[in-house]
């Protein structure tokens, strides 16, 4: 999920895939070690208050992945756990905590939740190459002291926090709600669903754009000459739109809106501002692109 920034559009040789290879299996390592001890610690804290076990199921399997990170010298590890804990955390909700036979609205929430990961998460294998490989952000934090303090406090601790906030509004939606399926239902669907397609789709222009860029051009394709991160959009969209869910399923739980803005805050205040940063110092047209195209939602371009 990057901006301007892909890796969709670099030749990947014999050497390359090797690598790539290599570091798949060695990834599914630390996800498998990660969710057992998840599993773990949640069967020790019990299922008494399922928000709680989920709580610390996340933070063990977060210092799993951070054990992980250090031992390959790669804070990159953390990338994927983004888009892998929501499905579980979904699924623990609807077996463990409802233990119900899911009827339709956790369908449509299970149907919607594991749409966005499985497509998140193929969208960021596509793009990774390999073990030898760390986000630019983490290369340029390695110069500050106490990198690895700061690597799991900022770059996987935190994380963590904000997409277990943002993971509140499952909790209602699958296993409180009372209420019949409603015109928020669908609402929420279209929402979250569409979302999950804006993202996907401009993921795709950015792809398709990268394997022939020239230096320093700007992607002014499709979504792209409308809005400058409709990535980002559709991810918060994403977000927005199970918190529409809990609403249609039991009211009471509108505090859960501090998930999806625990999510827009931490776009808007940190990821977009340090990719526009970053796109300003590195690609000579992109002041004149951020002059006539939106930040975030999209509309026509303003023309000189």
């Amino acid at each position: 999920m990057g901006g301007h920034e892909s890796d969709s559009g670099v030749h990947i040789g014999p050497r390359t895939q090797q690598s790539r290879a290599t570091g798949f299996i060695v990834v599914t390592l630390a996800y498998l070690t990660a969710f057992a001890a998840a599993i773990g610690a949640g069967a020790l804290v019990g299922t008494g208050n399922p928000l709680v076990t989920l709580a610390v199921a996340d933070l063990v399997g977060t210092i799993v992945i951070f054990i992980w990170s250090r031992a390959t010298n790669n804070s990159s590890m953390y990338d994927a756990y983004w888009s892998v804990v929501p499905p579980a955390a979904a699924v623990f909700f609807v077996v463990v905590a409802d233990g119900g036979v899911p009827e339709l609205r956790q369908w449509l929430v299970l149907a919607v939740v594991w749409f966005w990961a499985i497509r998140l998460t193929a969208n960021w294998a596509r793009g990774w190459p390999g073990l030898h490989h760390e986000d630019w952000r983490y290369v340029e934090a390695r110069n500050r002291p106490g990198y690895w303090a700061s690597s799991f406090a900022g770059f996987h601790l935190f994380p963590t926090i904000v997409v277990y906030l943002a993971m509140l509004p499952l909790y209602p939606a699958l296993t409180t709600g009372t209420a019949a399926i409603g015109v928020l239902d669908i609402v929420a669907v279209v929402v979250a669903g569409g979302s999950v397609v804006l993202e996907w789709v401009s993921d795709e222009q950015m792809r398709a754009f990268a394997r022939t860029k020239q230096p320093g051009e700007v992607c002014r394709r499709g979504l792209w000459s409308w809005s400058r991160h409709p990535n980002y959009l559709g991810e918060m969209g994403f977000w927005w739109g199970l918190w529409l869910f809990a609403l249609a399923a039991d009211p009471a739980w509108w505090w859960t809106v501090i998930g999806p803005i625990a999510i827009s805050a931490m776009f808007m205040a940190a990821s977009i501002p340090m990719m526009e940063k970053r796109s300003l110092a590195n690609r000579s047209a992109y002041a004149a692109y951020a002059a006539e195209v939106s930040l975030i939602l999209p509309r026509p371009p303003r023309r000189a």
